[in-house]
């Protein structure tokens, strides 16, 4: 009798795009690890995969942009635990934004678009709520950086960006 790989039976309950948007959705992982994922284990298209991560990166970032706000504020004023939490959680994205605070939107375009840990979608929304950026302003900002991360993990996953490096 074969053996049932866990993604088999994991995509025989879920689309995969569904799952490759809940991946790029999540903090931390972001679009840098749902595109790899994408092609590498579900063998998807790039253009593909980079559309739905694009989608499951960019609509966190649009309910982060409008209520961190008020939820922290909830949060904090009822749970001590959450008070600590938000105060770490600000208090390390503030040391990492210096580029968005000296350039604004275009920073966070900049800020965003880097595929390095800690400069995604969820760090530049937080970024932009701290630093009062709006959401008329800091929302196409932040999706067109990560589009350009999306883009370059793309090239990189694909390899053109080796075949580029060698040419240069």
């Amino acid at each position: 009798m074969s053996q049932v790989m866990p993604v088999d039976r994991l995509t025989a309950l879920v689309p995969q795009e569904l799952l490759v948007m809940l991946i790029a959705a999540a903090p931390v992982i972001e679009i840098r690890g749902a595109i790899p994922f994408a092609q590498g284990v579900f063998g998807m298209e790039p253009l593909r995969a980079l559309a739905w991560a694009f989608l499951g990166n960019v609509i966190p970032v649009a309910f982060l942009l409008r209520y961190l706000g008020p939820l922290s504020t909830f949060l904090s004023r009822h749970f001590p635990v959450c008070r600590r939490f938000f105060d770490w959680l600000f208090s390390r994205t503030r040391s990492r934004s210096d580029i968005v605070c000296k350039y604004g939107p275009l920073g966070l375009v900049l800020f965003v678009s880097v595929p390095l840990p800690a400069t995604g979608g969820w760090t530049g929304a937080i970024a932009a709520f701290l630093l009062g950026i709006s959401f008329q302003r800091a929302f196409p900002a932040i999706a067109l950086g990560i589009l350009v991360a999306g883009v370059l993990v793309t090239l990189a996953v694909t390899g053109t960006l080796s075949v580029l490096a060698n040419l240069v």
